[in-house]
């Protein structure tokens, strides 16, 4: 993806899912949260462990339908169990799906952008918010 097109997902996503969260400090899943819940979007964590709480004021839902409808899916899973994630986010209407740093799956990413979405794969959004400079919160 181009630094544009990056931009673009950061600055007009609104509602985030960010599966395979963490309620502990030291996993970088709850330091991405937290950052995007300070930016302003609508944050639901997904992890069915912790489900029924809330992290950073942002709600935790057992499962990814449970935090639709929303815009982009961030995805903290293995690179062999985001598939089934990227899926679920293809029927669930998402306009985009990120997979975070050392997450990969090509074949995911094809049927993610065969079905209209917009697919990031291997980057962290907290790292190209930065990188790109972007404002303290979202407009």
């Amino acid at each position: 993806m181009t630094d544009d097109e990056i931009r673009d997902i950061l600055l007009t996503t609104r509602r985030i899912a960010v599966v395979g969260a963490s309620d502990r400090p030291e996993r970088p899943s709850w330091g991405v949260a937290r950052f995007l819940v300070d930016r302003g979007y609508a944050v639901t964590l997904v992890n069915p462990g912790i489900a029924g709480r809330a992290l950073h004021g942002a709600p935790v839902a057992g499962r990814l339908e449970a935090a639709a409808p929303l815009d982009m899916v961030d995805v903290f899973r293995r690179s062999q169990e985001a598939g089934a994630v990227v899926d679920e986010a293809i029927r669930l209407g998402a306009r985009s799906v990120w997979l975070q740093l050392g997450v990969r799956d090509d074949a995911a990413g094809e049927r993610a952008r065969a079905a209209g979405l917009r697919f990031v794969q291997d980057r962290c959004p907290v790292i190209e918010w930065r990188r790109l400079g972007l404002p303290a919160k979202i407009a």
